[in-house]
């Protein structure tokens, strides 16, 4: 069943082509919407107005909060050293790994492309560009780009209506 009975899904949620998603043990606020080939992991959270495009992957321990836009492709990481096995050889397992948490504010967008490490925040109303790979902390109302990711614009300086938040 692409979407587990342990999920929890808001009012007027929807998901476009639900029999092409994996979605399980996560929890989707009201009005999102949840685009095909999406992956939602246990323990993840979206909020209220989200909207999630196509092949996006996000993993255990990301909470996105309300009004969020994730891109086609965006891609979480929540592991910072992953290795398949350890250094004996022996195949990792659940309890070999150490979870770190991603957070993504209220407001904040994140475009197509892009891949977020483990750990970090993002801020509110905070803009990733397109490929962008996000290696720590995007403060509140930023703008930023590149490979790592690196502040260029506070977005009020340059999203026509966003001077409202000033």
């Amino acid at each position: 069943m692409p979407i587990s009975t342990d999920v929890t899904l808001g009012t007027g949620v929807r998901v476009i082509h639900a029999d092409l998603v994996n979605l399980f043990g996560c929890s989707v606020g009201d009005d999102s919407v949840i685009g095909p080939f999406v992956e939602i992991q246990r323990g993840s959270h979206i909020g209220r107005k989200c909207k999630i495009q196509s092949h996006s992957f996000i993993c255990e321990g990301v909470t996105i909060d309300d009004e969020v836009f994730i891109g086609h492709g965006v891609m979480f990481t929540n592991d910072r050293w992953p290795r398949a096995a350890d250094h004996d050889g022996r195949l990792k397992t659940s309890d070999d790994w150490s979870m770190e948490r991603t957070h993504v504010a209220k407001g904040a967008a994140i475009g197509s492309g892009a891949t977020i490490l483990p750990g970090v925040r993002i801020g509110l109303r905070a803009l990733v560009a397109a490929g962008a790979v996000v290696t720590k902390d995007v403060p509140d109302f930023a703008m930023a780009l590149g490979s790592p990711a690196r502040v260029v614009a506070d977005i009020r300086d340059v999203e026509p209506g966003m001077e409202r938040f000033w």
